[in-house]
């Protein structure tokens, strides 16, 4: 008898069907984002345990006129291109000292997220009305040659929140390759890079005890539920995170609390799961100066200028091709 075969028409489609058809089990983080998920993660950003927003709005702040020079050398006009824009709010801290300081530039927020970038669009027009802003909706990876058909100004690509850290090392590496390929030699790369520190500090950020980041995890299942017309039980997984301070990796999971059976109509997909099977959903990754430099050596760029609050706990890096 001939297998059938499931035509998957979107991305979402394409990889839940092929993430939950491996061994280990594993879904994207990038399918965390919806209206729901947008929210979420403000409040996650607003938690006392989750430092990484704090350490980066202090830099921007602490750091934003040495910024601005470096974005704005020999008074060349720029586009500032952000890759994961979110709401904006780091950004426009270096938005807003652009247009006091008279700086030439427009902005290009990048997200996967429609409704952030329609949210984002909004706010920047009520607060910072001379700001020119142009969205571009999609993945990193999917937005890359819009960033390289742009020649007429000098380019600056901001990728905030040490987003890269959802990356392992060789894809890292790839990533900072495609970046290079579409910069020229004025342009730049500025990038946070959340760093290594006390072991728990990192736990105690991505499992709250609030339940915040539990409900983060877990929507994407209720995003299959609600899209693809699945049946999950989210009462039946455990949000699990773990830390290796080798290796400077976090990872979330989900953890099947019992053995059983999840239909998603839309893939006609039966899956199961025994008790304890885990559902990978996230990395983030950790850094020191050292793991950097080589990233950014084997990429073929070079750190230009660093950055850091005043705990070392996070840095901003600029990165020039070699």
């Amino acid at each position: 008898m001939q297998e059938k075969t499931i035509t998957k028409k979107t991305p979402f489609e394409q990889e839940v069907y092929e993430g939950l058809t491996a061994f280990p089990k594993y879904l994207s983080s990038k399918y965390f984002y919806d209206a729901i998920g947008d929210s979420l993660f403000q409040d996650i950003m607003a938690m006392p345990e989750y430092y990484l927003t704090d350490c980066e709005f202090a830099i921007l702040q602490k750091h934003k006129s040495a910024i601005t020079k470096a974005f704005s050398e020999h008074n060349a006009p720029f586009s500032l291109f952000e890759l994961g824009a979110g709401d904006g709010k780091k950004t426009k801290i270096l938005l807003k000292h652009f247009t006091e300081n008279q700086i030439e530039f427009d902005y290009r927020p990048i997200d996967i997220s429609q409704n952030a970038l329609d949210q984002l669009q909004r706010s920047i027009q009520h607060e910072l009305p001379k700001v020119v802003v142009n969205t571009i909706q999609g993945t990193y990876f999917d937005t890359l040659k819009d960033i390289a058909e742009e020649h007429s100004k000098k380019k600056v690509i901001l990728f905030l929140g040490s987003n890269i850290g959802n990356l392992l090392h060789p894809q890292a590496i790839d990533f900072l390759r495609q970046l290079k390929a579409v910069i020229h030699e004025d342009d730049l790369i500025f990038m946070g890079f959340d760093q290594k520190k006390n072991p728990q500090t990192v736990l105690n950020a991505y499992n709250d005890d609030s339940g915040i980041t539990e409900a983060f995890n877990k929507n994407v299942l209720t995003r299959i539920n609600k899209e693809l017309d699945g049946n999950f039980d989210l009462d039946n997984y455990l949000h699990w995170e773990v830390y290796d301070p080798e290796s400077g990796t976090a990872k979330s999971y989900l953890v099947a609390k019992q053995a059983q059976e999840v239909y998603i109509k839309k893939l006609e997909l039966n899956i199961t799961l025994d008790a304890w099977e885990t559902i990978h959903t996230e990395i983030s990754q950790k850094y020191d100066d050292k793991v950097v430099g080589w990233l950014a050596k084997e990429a073929g760029l070079k750190i230009h200028a660093q950055f850091s609050d005043d705990r070392a706990y996070y840095k901003n890096y600029i990165f020039k091709k070699e």
